[in-house]
């Protein structure tokens, strides 16, 4: 059967951080004329290359790669805006007769395509205004006691504040998938998962993220909201003398774990997403895609 006859897939690969979610979608890609839309809420800012493990290079040019390098640190990207500039692409793909492949660990992002989300928030001042007025600590509580799922930039209070305010909101849904998906989630062994992280942030520091950190901190400061996620805030502290490179190193890794299990905590709950090895990911939407081919 020609591939012009076959509706083309949305394919989508998620899973936590550090489970081979890239390097898997960029050799299925590369076989099966794909191009890929990164669903990560970190590697949208320009500049944080190796802070947040974005495709490298040699990646970049085997498959074209989008989602990447979108904003500015320190500027606000919602998932609406994400959803919007996903669902563009996934067309534009498409009408070139190839095959998307939506990777990532966001949950929000995934679940914003595949189901369709339209986001309809109204601001509530007086809302924003109580919010604007509580501590870190007592917007987490806020978050827990109102079953509210932290952001993974959850250390940085303007986050914490559009999540809860995103949660108020009114918010249309799919109760089923909106394209034809090939969806699977990548398992791993906890261990296995853990050791991956450590290595992973081996690779961080061999690859200079001390210089990215200096050089992103002295451009939009420290403060900044990208610059308190992922590795920079462990960095910025090993600058100033506050810690060893030993506890940077152990501090990210915790931090990395502890991303790790929310992003599963999210992902767990779309009923849609197929839980599987990454070498039976691989099979499997192998054999699903062949077809394509």
């Amino acid at each position: 059967m020609a591939t012009e006859s076959l509706e083309l897939p949305l394919v989508v690969i998620t899973g936590p951080t550090a489970s081979g979610k890239t390097a898997l979608a960029v050799e299925l890609a590369g076989l099966y004329n794909g191009e890929i839309i990164c669903a990560d809420s970190r590697t949208v800012y320009r500049g944080m290359d190796i802070g947040t493990a974005k495709p490298s290079t040699m990646e970049q040019r085997q498959v074209p790669h989008w989602g990447l390098d979108l904003v500015e640190p320190g500027d606000y990207f919602s998932a609406a805006e994400f959803k919007k500039y996903a669902v563009e692409k996934i067309a534009e793909i498409k009408s070139r007769g190839h095959i998307p492949f939506l990777v990532g660990g966001t949950g929000l992002y995934i679940d914003s395509v595949l189901l369709d989300y339209q986001f309809g928030a109204s601001k509530n001042e007086k809302l924003r205004l109580e919010l604007q007025h509580m501590s870190l600590k007592e917007l987490h509580d806020y978050c827990r006691k109102n079953n509210i799922n932290l952001p993974e930039n959850y250390k940085n209070k303007r986050y914490v504040i559009r999540t809860i305010e995103n949660d108020g909101a009114t918010i249309s849904r799919s109760d089923e998938p909106v394209y034809k998906n090939i969806i699977v989630g990548i398992t791993t062994d906890k261990n296995i998962l853990r050791e991956r992280i450590e290595k992973r942030t081996e690779q961080l520091l061999e690859n200079g993220v001390v210089d990215e950190a200096k050089m992103l901190g002295e451009k939009y400061g420290w403060e900044s909201a990208a610059m308190t996620s992922n590795i920079y805030p462990f960095v910025h502290k090993y600058l100033e003398n506050e810690i060893t490179l030993d506890e940077l190193k152990h501090l990210f890794s915790i931090a990395d774990w502890h991303l790790a299990k929310r992003q599963l905590t999210w992902l767990r709950r779309n009923p849609f997403i197929q839980w599987v090895s990454l070498f039976d990911a691989k099979t499997q939407l192998s054999h699903a895609l062949a077809k394509y081919k």
